[in-house]
Order: structure tokens, then sequence, then C-alpha cells
């Protein structure tokens, strides 16, 4: 974990504290060192976090820090609320946990009349159909499109056979009944879909895709893979 990730997951930590939290029970919730964690208070307080407190008798952020004071209209609160419920219920756990944790960090700057309209919103998400099992872990493959580094898979086929690409990832789709990764396969020179599913293998490489993302994504929706995946037909012949 770099430095400036350590910082944010200090303050995520902090928020999620409405009383005072020893810097030892912090230290441990990071898994770093005592000393360590007092030199990361101090880096966030000369930043201009409102952290209060000092070592032996715990510390508390108040409200306010990094986001401006934020003004949603009703129906604004409602579709952040909707759409969190939604992804912590239809994704994976590490996508519906970032969810959860976004939310929060918006309720830690709003208003309290805001605040009690998230914390009350009564919009629901259903139950979805059982998706199929995943095997893979798909923060990689999500990791691997932030950083447009090419991955390597063991793919299986709807006839049930097993190939190994190399693929450029492009884009990940959350459909009712399927996960659907797409991106251009360097065995098929090609943009094709695969079925997460189906992924029984997954290697992030180090090695950068040769093209841009941007220009990728346009070219690909303009294939016939891309009108396929629109119209939910997910994972035929690739």
């Amino acid at each position: 974990m770099s430095r400036t990730e350590r910082l944010f997951t200090l303050l995520q930590a902090l928020r999620h504290h409405r009383f005072p939290v020893t810097g030892a029970s912090l230290a441990d919730e990071l898994g770093v060192s005592l000393r360590t964690l007092y030199r990361d208070i101090a880096t966030l307080q000369a930043q201009g976090a409102n952290i209060e407190g000092e070592p032996g008798l715990g510390y508390i952020l108040r409200p306010g820090f990094m986001l401006p004071p934020l003004m949603f209209t009703a129906e604004e609160i409602e579709a952040l609320v909707l759409g969190s419920k939604w992804v912590a219920k239809r994704t994976d756990t590490h996508l519906g946990s970032a969810a959860k944790n976004a939310l929060a960090k918006i309720s830690s700057v709003l208003p309290q009349e805001l605040r009690h309209n998230l914390d009350s919103s009564s919009l629901m998400v259903g139950t979805a159909s059982q998706a199929e099992t995943d095997v893979v872990d798909l923060s990689i493959i999500r990791r691997a499109i932030r950083s447009e580094y090419k991955l390597r898979i063991d793919y299986c086929d709807v006839q049930g056979n097993v190939t190994q690409r190399t693929i450029w990832p492009l884009a990940l789709g959350y459909f009712d009944h399927v996960r659907m990764l797409a991106g251009w396969c360097e065995v098929r020179q090609d943009f094709r879909h695969f079925r997460t599913d189906r992924i029984s293998t997954l290697l992030i490489t180090q090695d950068h895709y040769p093209r841009r993302k941007q220009d990728l994504l346009k070219e690909w929706r303009t294939c016939d893979a891309y009108q396929q995946a629109s119209n939910n037909k997910i994972g035929k012949n690739n």
C-alpha cells in the first residue's frame, strides 16, 4: 500500500468512529506501527484535516475535511443511496464495500438535515436472479483496466474448450445473470467478450497494451461484439 493510499485509509477509519479512538487501535486496524500512525496523523493535520486528540488520549475526525459542504436535492440523495445499494447487492464484495465507503464519505460532510434524508431513505433494491459464480477476483480485472495492463487468462468457451488468451481489458459489464469482460484478444486479433464465470485463472501482467484505451473504446463501440453485448447476448463463441 502506498503512503497516499494509507493516508486515505486512515481518514476512512476515522470517519467510521463517532467517538475518540486510541492510536493503538487505529494502528492495529491499519496494520502499521504506532510510530507510523502518529506520523500519518501529523501529516493529515498539516494538510488541514480537523483531527482532534493526542497520543494516549485518542483521536477523532471532525466533519468537513476533503469535501466542501455538499448540497443535494432529495432526489439526488435517493439516487446516491439507491445506486450504492444496487452496487452492494449486484456486484462483487470489493466493489460493494467501495460503494458503502463512498456513501459514508458523502454522509460525513452533509448538513444535518440532508444527512437525515440519506439515513432514512426508503428506496430498496430487489433480490437479483442468481448470477453465475466467479472463480477469479474481479477487482484484479478492474485494476488492469484502470492501469491499462494486459491480462493473461485461461478461458472456457461455450463448447467447453479451454484456451489461453492475452487480452487488453477495456470494460467490465454487470448483467443480471453474468458479468462480462470486454477487451482486445491477441489470439483472435479482434474485440471479444468473456464471461467472467468462465475464466478459470487470471494474471495481471506489467505490460501496458500498446494503444490508448480511449481509442480502443471508440473502436469497440462500433464493432459487432459491442452490439451483441448491448442486446444481452453474452458468451456465444469466444
